[in-house]
């Protein structure tokens, strides 16, 4: 809430460079505003009195903005990457595919690993998991298991993370 939006009796009124100038009523401190040529800007809502802050609320609102930006910046997207592999898949084939799940290991991203059965393959889940087993031995030394082996409709799915 800015200038005239504040409808508050009393209110505890800060200059703009910080100092307590006491609490008064939202008239007069809309009008101390208006004679700096400055804005009245209600900062603690939930506070008794509220406080309100004499300032340029243009510049107010850019400096926000400008930390919020600033938070996003240093702040890490976690992107999980996808492995796909099938209860019939070669040693060779294996090996490749743990290869390139070390590498989003190693960059640090999460990794899904799913294990698609086609049909009789539903039949032999027992396989999958000896393959999904061996896929962790292979990136044990990298790898920390988030969510183990488990089935979800024809596919099964394991989700790996970076060990610590």
């Amino acid at each position: 809430m800015i200038n005239e939006q504040i409808r508050d009796k009393e209110v505890r009124v800060v200059g703009e460079d910080g100092e307590q100038l006491g609490i008064m009523s939202a008239k007069e401190a809309y009008l101390m505003a208006r004679e700096a040529s400055l804005d009245l800007v209600k900062i603690s809502p939930g506070a008794k009195p509220p406080v309100c802050k004499i300032i340029d609320y243009g510049k107010y609102r850019y400096e926000l903005s400008r930390k919020e930006k600033e938070a996003r910046k240093k702040q890490k997207t976690l992107e999980v990457k996808g492995v796909r592999l099938s209860p019939n898949i070669d040693t060779n084939d294996l090996k490749t595919k743990a290869s390139q799940a070390r590498k989003f290991l190693q960059k640090g991203d999460k990794v899904k690993v799913s294990l698609r059965f086609r049909g009789r393959e539903m039949a032999h889940i027992d396989v999958g998991r000896g393959i999904m087993n061996n896929f962790y031995d292979l990136l044990s030394d990298v790898a920390a298991i988030d969510k183990p082996p488990r089935m979800e409709g024809r596919s099964m799915v394991m989700f790996l993370s970076q060990k610590k």
